[in-house]
């Protein structure tokens, strides 16, 4: 009798997916922040942050998936490939990587230490005791790990609009006339640093949506959700070729200044529909999570259409202060408008948020996010006003301080925070708040009063 392999399950698959991806990511952040300049950690630390970070997603696979060594390498091996991406560029400078079988030789051991990474991990998470009874939501922590790399991509951004070093690399998809992931790291340094790991961020991000798309459409029958995740990776591709078209002005692989045409105003749409794009990959996470399958009965209410119209208007006065905020950020014009509009979001904000908060208490889910809406809120009103006061007291020719870096991507960041739980909170309002009007009309005839 012959053995036919065991078919990997959907859940398995959201679960190798999701510790994959998500170790990677979180081993991004680690590396990106340990080598930003000019505060450069030791290599030999970095290595070993590196190596926990990588055992600890296989140990969340065997913690929470219940997955074995075996699901762990496979996981382990994932992050690995990813880390590719970087490794030319750790290797640029290495005599060891020279010619294809030293290259051959660390790929082999970056893989291998992967599977052994993520093997060990799982192995050690599967000894912990756990009460858990339901399945974990593998799909839902993959759509969230997602979002989660989008963000920290708009943090990338923001820091490399804080800056100015948006053109610090002059051509693409090339830098410097390497190829995008073969620019050596030790000459990342200064602007160039920020915009080259804000294009690698990119491509990470932009092969998480595709595989998170790819899982969704083979696990979820939804329409929706499938036009959603289709959207998403439509926009992150549109969105990549827009931050490269910026930079050179139109596709041409030359680094020549009289070749190329920088565009402004690209910057401006490929920053804002980046804010765009982060808002849509929450709320897919939202939608393909299992709190939003199993969301309670909505409550009946004569003031649900007012706060899911409110909530919806919200949104829309938010993307337009994003635009504002756009302009002011590239060209330094709007203050005023920007400031008047952040006073008309500050005040539905609280408007809404309270609203929520407190009309609907038997609504968790409700609660919680008009909770942090109010938060966020309070801590964007405070980073605008003194991001505001260290602009107006800086000379244009002076280079931003460290401090003025740090407000200004914080309060685009929080900006970006700010639309995505709003819309969050607008999905959420139409799923669980139903006017009664509306009760009304889909009641079963047979259950009315006569």
């Amino acid at each position: 009798m012959r053995c036919r392999p065991t078919p990997v399950q959907p859940t398995e698959r959201g679960a190798l997916l999701a510790t994959g991806f998500g170790t990677a990511v979180a081993m991004w952040a680690v590396g990106y922040v340990c080598r930003m300049p000019p505060a450069l950690i030791p290599s030999p630390i970095v290595l070993m942050l590196m190596l926990i970070v990588m055992l600890a997603g296989g140990f969340v696979l065997g913690r929470y998936g219940h997955q074995g060594p075996w699901a762990g390498a496979c996981s382990g091996t994932l992050t690995a490939a990813l880390n590719l991406l970087i490794l030319g560029s750790l290797l640029a400078d290495r005599e060891q990587a020279s010619g294809a079988v030293g290259l051959a030789a660390w790929v082999f051991g970056a893989l291998l230490l992967g599977a052994v990474c993520g093997a060990l991990g799982a192995w050690l998470g599967r000894q912990m005791p756990t009460s858990r009874v339901a399945p974990f939501d593998w799909t839902g922590a993959f759509a969230g790990v997602a979002a989660a790399a989008t963000f920290l991509l708009l943090i990338a951004g923001g820091l490399v609009t804080s800056h100015d070093a948006g053109l610090a690399v002059p051509d693409w998809p090339n830098s410097f006339g390497y190829g995008m992931f073969l620019y050596p790291l030790s000459r990342m340094s200064g602007g160039i640093y920020f915009e080259h790991a804000h294009r690698l961020f990119g491509t990470l991000v932009g092969l998480n949506t595709l595989a998170l798309g790819a899982l969704l459409w083979s696990t979820d029958r939804r329409s929706s959700i499938r036009s959603l995740a289709a959207l998403a990776g439509l926009l992150v591709i549109v969105q990549g070729v827009m931050g490269g078209l910026r930079v050179t002005g139109g596709f041409t692989l030359s680094s020549s200044p009289e070749e190329l045409a920088p565009n402004l105003a690209l910057a401006i749409v490929h920053g804002v529909t980046g804010q765009l794009f982060f808002a849509l990959m929450v709320v897919l996470a939202v939608a393909s999570s299992r709190n939003w399958r199993r969301a309670s009965s909505p409550v009946h209410a004569a003031s649900a259409g007012i706060d899911r119209a409110l909530s919806v208007s919200f949104v829309a006065v938010l993307c337009l202060q994003l635009v504002l905020g756009a302009l002011l950020r590239h060209r330094g014009v709007g203050v005023l408008a920007h400031i008047t509009a952040a006073a008309i979001v500050a005040v539905m904000a609280v408007a809404l948020g309270a609203r929520v908060w407190g009309l609907y208490p038997s609504q968790r889910a409700l609660g919680r996010l008009a909770l942090l809406l109010l938060g966020l809120i309070g801590v964007q009103l405070v980073l605008g006003f003194v991001a505001l006061a260290v602009t107006q007291v800086r000379s244009v020719d002076v280079p931003a301080p460290w401090y003025e870096v740090l407000i200004a991507t914080g309060h685009q960041a929080t900006g970006a925070l700010l639309l995505a739980v709003g819309a969050a909170l607008a999905l959420w309002c139409h799923r669980l708040l139903k006017p009664v009007r509306e009760a009304l009309r889909t009641e079963p005839l047979a259950g009315r009063a006569v």
